[in-house]
């Protein structure tokens, strides 16, 4: 054994090295963050809680029961129960999905051709009971009004999702066929 060993193993260095840094660390600021009081800004494209969209004219649901968010989803939590109405038209009767299940994979976002559900940046939506994690087509509407809005639906529907219906337009120097008259 060398004498650095020796010395070390003797007057316990190590210990030593160690309860300076924990006695100069009980002096330092913390770096721990007080969640509720204070929050991190979401970044753009977050995935947080459901929302069914409104049309912007009406005031109604953008949802016309087509069942495209539903075949995709890959853990089947959105069911859609649709009835007849006037005019061969289909009535979304009930809207739901089992937040529970939902993996916030955002298919149902893409599928969806009339931009009638979103994912809000609302996180903070924890309940004691299953039933209050269970959303219906009003509490999906509410959580429309209440997190996105037209102003953010304008933004998310504008920024991350395409393709767009001005995607498929002809460039000015494109060649274009014409029909006779």
């Amino acid at each position: 054994m060398t004498f650095r060993k020796l010395a070390r193993t003797i007057l316990h260095l190590d210990f030593l090295k160690a309860m300076s840094l924990t006695f100069l660390s009980l002096f330092s600021k913390s770096v721990t963050r007080q969640y509720p009081s204070e929050k991190r800004p979401v970044a753009s494209g977050f995935r947080g809680l459901h929302a069914l969209t409104r049309d912007p004219v009406t005031g109604e649901a953008r949802c016309v029961g087509c069942g495209l968010c539903a075949a995709i989803c890959p853990s089947q939590c959105i069911h859609i129960y649709t009835a007849d109405g006037p005019g061969n038209r289909k009535i979304v009767e009930r809207y739901e999905i089992e937040i529970l299940r939902c993996v916030y994979c955002s298919l149902c976002v893409e599928a969806c051709p009339y931009t009638a559900i979103a994912l809000t940046e609302h996180y903070e939506y924890a309940d004691f009971s299953r039933r209050g994690l269970y959303m219906t087509k009003d509490r999906l509407l509410d959580n429309y009004d209440a997190y996105m809005g037209p102003e953010k639906d304008k933004q998310y529907f504008g920024l991350f999702w395409r393709p767009r219906r001005t995607d498929f337009l002809a460039a000015p120097d494109q060649a274009v066929f014409r029909r006779r008259p």
